[in-house]
């Protein structure tokens, strides 16, 4: 399973000789060629959003132009996933800076939001009530993250991005099975199907659309064409956020959100969080995602816990990586929220001496991970009893897409509405998201406050985890991510140890079992709803049980993951099979 116990006590003897390249720094390609070059590829849930971000990327843009160009046709196909009513988080590695920047379009609460936010009348809503609420909806970020992220690194003018999307508005899209699946009874009962415009639209007659159905959308046409003409004024001020502001402030249980939230809206752009993992090094969002944090931590503990153990043997390695699974997500539940509102102690959390405490604190199989303390560790000074324990759920409603273009540039785009339709909630030719329930409720336990609670113009945490992974050289390796909730985490993750250590092509990686550790019990993927029994799940839930795992065998695990490897002479893509996303590369 893993390479050889000498590569890679070599590969961590180079890393501390040489370190891993800075990302922050220019210049360190040298001015050499990008040894893909004229070769691009595109990983992405839907066909027809890779082939717009293609024909995006052969027009003469870039990476960011691909996907936004993607980003906006599955919103048209994919909308019970994510959408302009969403948000999401970019991470861009341009090469020519080489740099790799995070864009952090997270939506945020009302500035009248306050930690008791879901309380109604005396009352904390219960899950539902709140996701199909007024106050489940932050304020709609794609369309800012899109403007943001093309400022920076967009190479086509602003507007032909989204003509495939328009196009495809206007003339009608096929319904695919993934979509007609998903309007089930709950949905047609619910805000979806009685609200009279989101019924009309996916319930046409009363009837679900169905597979093969082809659909028109001129409200969504008509928004992305405003978009394209006036840019992100024509969605934050106007008529079309008249509309969304409307739609939050109907039904029973109003929201809070303003034109002024609309207006107010901001991307931020920060360094992604970087570590060294063996000759890689592992970039992904900075908080209020846990990617940044997650990601390294996990593959961080991993290496530590195998280096310890001295066993590389396909049993030892799937334990390890399990315990470091269960002991990463137990910090990111924990100290992972808005770094704006709370203190997130990210270098803390991924300090070597940290890591090795983590590992060597004697968590076994069957124990339940708790959170660590890195001030008490590393400073004297325990933090971890000023928050009070998180375990919040997450649904899934998210999409993910993975990019390269023709210049070595990359993007890990994952973007998201919530749950599934989000809030369910309608506007302008698409739904509305019901992030804010991604809050943590009530917002104190035991008495201590909790760093995710809700809070005015505050980003909820979120599980997605758009990662690029560099090589020795700096230049892009890995492309990953994935949607699925709070397990995004351990989604991603096993792409990472299965790719970069275990020796799995791209779409090994992604066909893999899921296993998500999040607390004692570990969660094994033992069969799929579409492909039945999975040989290789069942025999790893027989031998995590045979170690002392508390085990719960799964089907129907929500991954959607879509990855890019660029070998030394080719790229290797990766589709989750359990969606129906496709890898495309193109040659120019």
């Amino acid at each position: 399973m893993r390479h050889s116990l000498l590569a890679f006590v070599a590969a961590a003897a180079l890393a501390a000789c040489a370190g891993p390249p800075d990302v922050s720094e220019p210049g360190a390609q040298g001015g050499k060629a990008w040894r893909l070059s004229g070769r691009a590829m595109v990983s992405a849930a839907d066909k027809r959003a890779v082939e717009a971000a293609l024909n995006a990327m052969k027009a003469g843009g870039s990476a960011v132009d691909a996907a936004i160009a993607a980003h906006a046709v599955l919103g048209l196909v994919e909308p019970q996933s994510s959408g302009l009513g969403g948000g999401g988080y970019m991470v861009v590695y341009d090469r020519k800076s080489n740099t790799t920047v995070a864009f952090d379009g997270r939506e945020t609460a009302p500035a009248t939001a306050t930690a008791d936010y879901f309380t109604v009348n005396g009352q904390n809503l219960g899950y539902l009530q709140a996701v199909y609420s007024g106050k489940s909806v932050g304020v709609p970020s794609a369309v800012a993250l899109y403007k943001a992220a093309h400022e920076k690194f967009g190479k086509l003018p602003w507007g032909p991005q989204f003509d495939a999307a328009i196009k495809l508005a206007d003339e009608g899209f096929v319904v695919t099975p993934r979509l007609a699946n998903s309007l089930g009874a709950r949905f047609q009962s619910g805000p979806l199907g009685t609200n009279p415009a989101s019924g009309a639209y996916f319930f046409p007659n009363g009837k679900a659309l169905a597979v093969g159905d082809r659909r028109t959308n001129p409200e969504y046409a008509a928004t992305l064409r405003s978009v394209a003409k006036d840019g992100p004024a024509a969605f934050y001020s106007g008529a079309i956020a008249q509309n969304i502001v409307a739609a939050v402030h109907g039904g029973d249980v109003k929201g809070d959100l303003s034109l002024k939230d609309l207006a107010d809206y901001k991307v931020l752009a920060k360094p992604a969080v970087c570590g060294p993992f063996q000759e890689y090094r592992i970039c992904s969002a900075p908080p209020a995602s846990s990617g940044g944090v997650a990601m390294n931590q996990i593959m961080s503990l991993y290496d530590a816990i195998v280096a310890k153990n001295d066993d590389t043997t396909d049993d030892t390695l799937l334990r390890d990586f399990v315990l470091a699974q269960q002991l990463g997500y137990a910090d990111r539940d924990h100290y992972v929220a808005d770094p704006d509102a709370v203190t997130v102690p990210v270098a803390d959390l991924l300090n070597p001496a940290y890591i090795k405490a983590r590992a060597d604190s004697g968590f076994d199989p069957g124990d339940m991970p708790e959170p660590g303390d890195p001030g008490a560790v590393l400073h004297g000074k325990p933090i971890r009893d000023q928050w009070g324990r998180d375990a919040n759920t997450a649904q899934p409603g998210t999409t993910h897409m993975s990019f390269v273009d023709f210049e070595g540039n990359a993007v890990s785009f994952t973007a998201t509405v919530e749950g599934p339709f989000g809030s369910s909630r309608w506007a302008n030719g698409f739904v509305l998201n019901n992030q804010l329930t991604d809050f943590t409720r009530p917002p104190t336990l035991n008495g201590k406050p909790i760093a995710n609670a809700p809070g005015p113009g505050k980003r909820p945490r979120s599980s997605m985890s758009p990662t690029i992974v560099l090589d020795s050289a700096g230049d892009v390796f890995m492309v990953t991510g994935s949607p699925g909730g709070n397990s995004i985490v351990g989604y991603v993750a096993k792409t990472l140890v299965a790719v970069l250590d275990w020796g799995k092509t791209a779409q090994e990686a992604s066909s893999l079992p899921n296993i998500v550790a999040r607390g004692q019990v570990v969660r094994v993927e033992t069969s799929d709803s579409t492909a039945g029994p999975n040989p290789i799940g069942k025999a790893w839930a027989t031998t995590l049980s045979g170690l002392g795992f508390k085990v719960q065998e799964v089907s129907g695990e929500v991954s959607g993951l879509n990855l890019i490897v660029a070998r030394k002479d080719k790229f290797e893509g990766g589709a989750d099979p359990r969606r129906e996303g496709v890898a495309i590369e193109v040659v120019k």
